[in-house]
């Protein structure tokens, strides 16, 4: 079966076009990976609806991913929507506008779903931890932090025990505190100070002091790997299943939040897209992992980065539901020789 995952964030829209097969596991194989920065969410903090120009690039983006799901003859497709199309006043502009544009592939494609923050949280998380091998008492969290919200999964190898979507996110903290080329102190003071407010509230719901494993998605915390691996360029290979310590990490969060915006563009690894919001993503990245350093007693000292994620459980989650196989775990198959991938990394 050949399959379409679409995730529409706050930052950025995402392609996944992948080959199925199913023996006891869900195997994908990558057909076409794809990347764009639309910043679909761009001052919705503030006015609570699309831009008309946000949506222009939105649907630019859907134009040309519908071309390739018809060139690669795809079987089925989803389109999920996360933090920004949950709020806003003109969602019905936006799911109307990639329901007209997706119908010339799939005549009775309903629309782009906008799904709970929870649901989210569990699509990231069965991506996400397909790359470990699981030890069945081990507690692992993933953290997908995005442009306009975060997720927190707390999970086994059963599956999800915990989950809470916070609004709180690159693209939204940017706009919200993170105004001065580089950032002032008092900015990040404001912005860390309601991070551990937002992490306060976290801990009521699920009980991070439980964690074993802490695994990273989605292009910030993918940006802060490739500094921290000194990557001459964006490489996917590096950058998936990269365990780094809290000290590493901490340090490229210090520098990509402290450096202009035309030293970060300079980065090699760095998306234009992610040239102005990294610096707010990678403060928020360092002090959730500080914060959970202290509430286990320092035995989170390293975290995981994970390039699988809410596309790949995307793409799972239409393969199970085809198919009944609601209890398949993903395996990642390597690329086909033919795979086309844009550099960028994950979204956001």
């Amino acid at each position: 079966m050949r399959v379409a995952a679409i995730d529409c964030g706050t930052n950025s829209i995402r392609l996944l076009i992948a080959d199925v097969t199913i023996e006891g596991e869900i195997s994908l194989t990558d057909v076409v990976r794809r990347m764009t920065v639309v910043r679909l969410g761009e001052g919705v903090d503030k006015t609570g609806e699309f831009s008309e120009a946000a949506l222009e690039r939105t649907f630019a983006a859907v134009d040309d991913y519908a071309s390739l799901i018809r060139r690669h003859q795809v079987e089925a497709v989803r389109f999920v929507a996360t933090s920004a199309s949950r709020d806003v006043s003109n969602r019905e502009a936006f799911v109307d506008g990639v329901r007209q544009r997706l119908r010339t592939v799939f005549p009775d494609f309903s629309g782009p779903e906008v799904i709970r923050g929870s649901e989210e949280a569990g699509l990231s998380f069965a991506g996400a931890s397909s790359l470990l091998d699981w030890d069945p008492e081990r507690k692992v969290l993933v953290v997908d932090l995005g442009g306009g919200s975060t997720e927190f999964v707390l999970g086994t190898c059963e599956g999800v025990e915990h989950a809470i979507s916070t609004d709180m996110g690159s693209v939204r903290f940017t706009e919200r505190h993170m105004r001065s080329d580089p950032p002032q102190e008092t900015e990040c003071s404001m912005a860390t100070f309601e991070t551990l407010s937002f992490l306060e509230d976290v801990a009521q719901v699920i009980p991070l002091h439980e964690t074993q494993t802490v695994i990273g998605v989605a292009g910030t915390i993918t940006t802060v790997t490739a500094h921290a691996l000194k990557l001459e360029d964006y490489d996917s290979e590096a950058i998936h299943g990269a365990e780094l310590s809290l000290d590493t990490i901490q340090q490229s969060v210090d520098q990509l939040v402290h450096s202009t915006r035309d030293q970060r563009s300079a980065m090699p690894f760095m998306h234009p897209g992610r040239v102005d919001v990294i610096g707010a993503g990678g403060l928020i990245w360092g002090t959730i992992l500080e914060y959970l350093n202290k509430i286990t007693e320092g035995r989170v000292s390293s975290a995981i980065t994970s390039e699988n994620d809410i596309l790949d459980g995307i793409a799972m989650r239409i393969a199970a539901d085809r198919t009944h196989s609601g209890k398949a775990r993903l395996v990642q198959a390597e690329p086909s020789a033919a795979a086309e991938t844009t550099e960028g990394g994950a979204g956001e």
